[in-house]
């Protein structure tokens, strides 16, 4: 059985990206993969009275199913109009790999999609992308896609080399597509282990700004964007956790671009840290527990502190929308 999204009360990212380079804020894109997930989005982003795009790659519809996902941005929905708060809330497909995939995702009730043709050659990227622009826009599901490569590794994704976007080609891509956004590559990086100890993350903000230049007032997005907090690699360890040392993206670079043209940032990696850090604490601490309700609660929790420090210190986007409470 298929949805169409506004019978789920989604909304599509038009109106909250053009809210959102009004007002100098990004819209926070957080992925999930299961209830708990959801509920620590969306209870952070009500609260703080901030919009948010739930996120799914392909891999997490596999593993929740495309009959359950959509029922879980409904319920996101409707937990945010409970709590008191108006804001939009959009169901996303992060790095969907061809138009059969983004075809899927409509019928099941997604309201946004992302087709990643960025390992393509510069036209054939144009190719794929203006074919599921002119699929999705009949839907009125609205479309971003990709210019340059990030590397790392993430869920389905991954590249060894990074490859910056190339402002003098922006404005070609966006015209001959029509997309609604537009990812591009300027320092960020998929997974965990995107930088070493020691080294200083940088983006490299002369191309967002002659990005933004080239495309005054159309929306830019940033992928691979978790700072990949300390206090949760330290967390895991001190639980019985093994991850080498890691290092994501200041918070101070990222709210650079927020400020500026950036409409949208993805976080995955930090939500998966925190979520996992809290149910580890539980096993290790009370190693007699088996109620799931018990441990997964805990990760919830950890996760959604979390994030509504991030929408503050990084998105910019509290007060944005009514704030709601529980």
């Amino acid at each position: 059985m298929g949805y169409k999204y506004k019978e789920l009360g989604l909304s599509n990212t038009r109106e909250m990206f053009k809210k959102a380079n009004t007002e100098g804020y990004a819209v926070p894109a957080f992925n999930f993969n299961n209830m708990e997930q959801m509920l620590a989005i969306v209870e952070a982003c009500a609260e703080m009275g901030s919009p948010v795009i739930l996120q799914c790659s392909t891999g997490a519809l596999k593993y929740m199913g495309k009959e359950v996902t959509p029922l879980l941005g409904k319920a996101a929905v409707d937990v945010a109009r409970a709590m008191g708060s108006d804001i939009p809330v959009a169901l996303h497909l992060d790095h969907g790999p061809d138009l059969a995939a983004v075809k899927t995702v409509i019928e099941c009730g997604f309201s946004s999609v992302m087709i990643d043709g960025s390992h393509h050659s510069f036209e054939e990227n144009i190719k794929v992308s203006k074919e599921v622009v002119e699929y999705a826009h009949a839907f009125d599901v609205t479309v971003e896609a990709e210019l340059g490569v990030l590397a790392g590794i993430e869920d389905d994704i991954s590249a060894e080399h990074h490859q910056f976007t190339q402002p003098d080609e922006v404005e070609e891509f966006v015209t001959r597509t029509g997309v609604d956004s537009l990812a591009i590559a300027i320092g960020t990086s998929h997974g965990a282990h995107k930088f070493k100890p020691g080294e200083d993350p940088k983006l490299k903000l002369d191309i967002l700004v002659e990005v933004e230049r080239r495309l005054p007032g159309f929306p830019i997005v940033l992928h691979g964007s978790s700072e990949v907090p300390g206090k949760y690699i330290d967390m895991l360890r001190q639980y019985g956790g093994e991850i080498s040392d890691a290092i994501g993206i200041p918070a101070s670079e990222l709210r650079g671009g927020a400020k500026s043209g950036v409409a949208k940032i993805n976080v995955d990696t930090d939500g998966r840290l925190a979520f996992t850090a809290g149910i580890r604490k539980v096993f290790a601490t009370n190693p007699k527990e088996f109620d799931p309700r018990k441990y997964l609660s805990v990760g919830k929790e950890e996760m959604k502190s979390y994030y509504k420090t991030k929408i503050v210190d990084v998105f910019g986007s509290e007060g944005a929308y009514k704030k709601g409470t529980r």
